[in-house]
């Protein structure tokens, strides 16, 4: 059946391919009601940033999906966008574009596999079991060709996985490293049975931290599923829109994001919210997948010392103890997180470029770059917390 010949179309809304066939491809261990290995490929997903405007005219993400279909079956789908800059991307290329432009190109428009907003490791090349070959290689040929055939500058294909970036290379796509951190889950119980396996110096700081957050004259909640409320989420749209602003200039995404959300992703959200004198004042926002938390958003009315790290970092790592989750994965950049056990792990992207003295340009500036990111891993790790077996500080 691979040897089969593979069509290929462009679907400019989820509304044309069912939730059924969408999520055959993406997301195939579902099928037995198991979680998503992470639900930001999901059509319930993807369709909710396309309905409620995150996506779409006016916000330089475009929709423009491939669909892979062998004799009508649908085999393969990839979340595409035409984009018309490079925000909400967290792969900067902001310098490959005025480099590009000062040399007399056109940098933009350029198409991007990715999941908007969403700086997450997850498959971008979602194929139905089986077809994993031929699906992967009729998505990456179909986008380069659609890129070639309309004159666009690249395909960015960001955050996929390092099997993806593997397979990618193979189809001649060059390969960008980076980093960010993730907690590990080394079999722990407790969340003391994480600090035990911390220097003291460490255990010592993140317990003070932790009392300080807790001490800040209120109350941390946790809400999932059914208990999420609307209430819930008007605090938290107004924390996410003082981070928006001070972040990106606007927000990402809109407030009808949050009510889809809370009826077709709520089983998927983990909301941690701080309450004090009956207003809700802070608030960090997860997503749960099969494996992983996957920590987004943050944001507050009050500060208090220490309390981003109580609700971004240790509540997520309790969540994730609590869950059996074998990583928080607590989203782009922040050398702070090290410290709270939050060590450098590789990230992985795949791109092509049309332009052949442009393209040989980033392919030298890429294996420069992989170099950096391993030292830079090996550097960090070796700062982090964690007891080293020869040497202890004594208590």
């Amino acid at each position: 059946m691979q040897e089969q010949e593979v069509e290929i179309s462009v679907v400019a809304s989820l509304r044309d391919i069912s939730a059924a066939d969408w999520d055959a491809c993406a997301c195939p261990e579902t099928q037995g009601g198991a979680r998503p290995r992470d639900p930001f490929t999901t059509h319930r997903f993807l369709s909710a940033l396309e309905e409620s405007g995150s996506v779409g005219t006016g916000t330089g993400w475009q929709p423009q999906y491939l669909a892979a279909r062998i004799s009508g079956q649908l085999i393969a789908v990839a979340p595409m966008y035409v984009k018309s800059h490079s925000q909400g991307e967290y792969i900067f290329d902001h310098n490959w574009a005025h480099a590009y432009e000062r040399a007399g190109g056109r940098y933009y428009p350029k198409l991007q596999i990715a999941v908007p907003h969403t700086p997450a490791t997850g498959r971008r090349m979602l194929v139905r079991p089986g077809f994993e070959q031929t699906g992967t290689a009729a998505l990456v040929q179909g986008a380069v060709q659609l890129a070639e055939n309309n004159r666009v500058s690249s395909v960015h294909i960001t955050f996929c996985t390092e099997e993806e970036a593997l397979r990618g290379a193979d189809l001649g796509l060059m390969v960008r490293k980076t980093q960010q951190f993730h907690w590990q889950n080394d079999g722990y119980g407790t969340f003391d049975d994480f600090l035990a396996s911390l220097s003291s110096r460490k255990r010592k700081n993140i317990r003070k931290e932790r009392a300080q957050a807790q001490g800040f004259g209120g109350s941390i909640e946790t809400f999932s599923g059914d208990a999420l409320e609307p209430e819930h989420w008007d605090a938290f749209w107004e924390f996410y829109q003082d981070t928006g602003a001070r972040k990106w200039g606007t927000p990402y995404l809109t407030r009808r994001f949050f009510d889809i959300a809370q009826e077709t992703l709520r089983d998927d959200m983990a909301l941690v919210l701080a309450r004090r004198e009956g207003r809700w004042v802070a608030g960090a926002l997860n997503f749960i997948g099969a494996e992983a938390l996957y920590g987004r958003y943050w944001g507050c009315t009050e500060h208090h010392p220490c309390l981003h790290f109580e609700l971004c970092y240790y509540t997520a790592i309790d969540i994730a103890i609590r869950l059996g989750l074998a990583r928080v994965e607590a989203g782009a950049q922040g050398e702070h997180k090290l410290a709270r056990g939050y060590l450098p792990q590789p990230t992985w992207s795949l791109h092509w470029v049309g332009d052949p003295g442009f393209a040989d340009a980033i392919a030298r500036y890429l294996e420069a770059e992989r170099d950096a990111v391993d030292e830079e891993i090996s550097v960090l790790t070796d700062y982090g917390p964690f007891r080293r077996a020869e040497v202890e500080e004594q208590e």
